[in-house]
């Protein structure tokens, strides 16, 4: 019996071996995809090791040297105030990882647990998913725009503001997945079993609806640091002198025809980071559907 025993898992996990290596293997012939992924390492590692990779504090103001052309030991020239550029693109590169990260986590999170209780309970549906429904019938950033306004601007207030609007749709998409997945028939067996509902909910439910919910996850993440770059730009986000993406920008209005660079460079690691997250995002999700096919 033990012999049988110790087969069969071997076997399986044989299988769960190959199963892997396929999947890696049709990530890796996504060109697109390890592109992606390239982007945001290359974005996080300079994010992470900012303290090492800039010559200046992104603090650090040079007024005789203000407006400075990238040149003459200033990568991406200096600001309005003689702040190096590149210091502070990489710096708000590391804010806007954060606010974004912080954001899609948050909302992953609560908007999973609301999602799983609102399948399995359908007088909480009701409320639950009315609410949802009302929220994401706002733009986001118009919402964003209210809800800073009510809080200020602070970085904790920008994550607290976007996880709650962007929460509905991890609860609508984890929802659905749940719905299906609570119809079938080993969850009936294990109800006769006795099993309480947060075991159902929670070990049973939950990791057969985690693959959508990680894609949408993804996508998130590359949103919350649009809309948080938008949210600096006009004020209300990230307060100066703080650097992020957003404010950059902001700063660089005024001075947008004689300065270009600091428009280009914090615009250029803007696009790169969010088409990195997206394009990972695809392929992602393009394992995810791999592998259910698999299964």
């Amino acid at each position: 019996m033990k012999n049988a025993d110790n087969s069969a898992m071997a076997l399986n996990k044989k299988s769960i071996k190959e199963h892997r290596a396929i999947m890696i293997k049709s990530f890796l012939k996504n060109k697109l995809a390890v592109a992606g992924l390239i982007i945001v390492v290359v974005m996080v590692l300079a994010a992470v090791l900012a303290p090492v990779i800039t010559k200046y504090d992104p603090y650090e103001m040079d007024i005789q040297n203000r407006l400075a052309a990238p040149g003459n030991g200033h990568l991406f020239g200096t600001d309005t105030f003689g702040r190096d550029v590149f210091s502070r693109v990489i710096y708000g590169l590391r804010i806007s990882l954060y606010v974004g990260f912080a954001i899609a986590i948050i909302a992953m999170v609560f908007g999973l647990i609301i999602g799983l209780l609102s399948a399995y309970f359908p007088k909480a549906d009701v409320v639950l998913m009315r609410i949802c429904e009302a929220m994401m019938s706002i733009p986001a950033t118009l919402m964003a725009i209210a809800m800073m306004a009510a809080l200020g601007a602070k970085t904790e207030n920008v994550i607290i503001s976007l996880s709650i609007i962007y929460m509905p749709t991890i609860a609508k998409i984890a929802r659905a997945s749940a719905l299906s997945v609570k119809e079938m028939s080993y969850i009936e067996a294990i109800k006769a079993q006795g099993a309480s509902w947060m075991r159902i909910i929670f070990r049973h439910i939950a990791p057969n609806v985690m693959s959508p919910v990680i894609v949408q996850t993804t996508f998130i993440f590359a949103s919350a640091i649009i809309v948080e770059s938008s949210l600096s730009f006009i004020g209300v986000g990230v307060p100066q002198p703080t650097p992020s993406l957003g404010n950059i920008l902001s700063e660089a209005r005024s001075v947008i025809y004689n300065s270009w660079w600091m428009t280009l460079y914090p615009g250029i690691v803007m696009i790169l980071t969010v088409l990195g997250i997206n394009i990972l995002g695809d392929g992602i999700r393009d394992i995810i559907d791999l592998s259910l096919i698999h299964i």
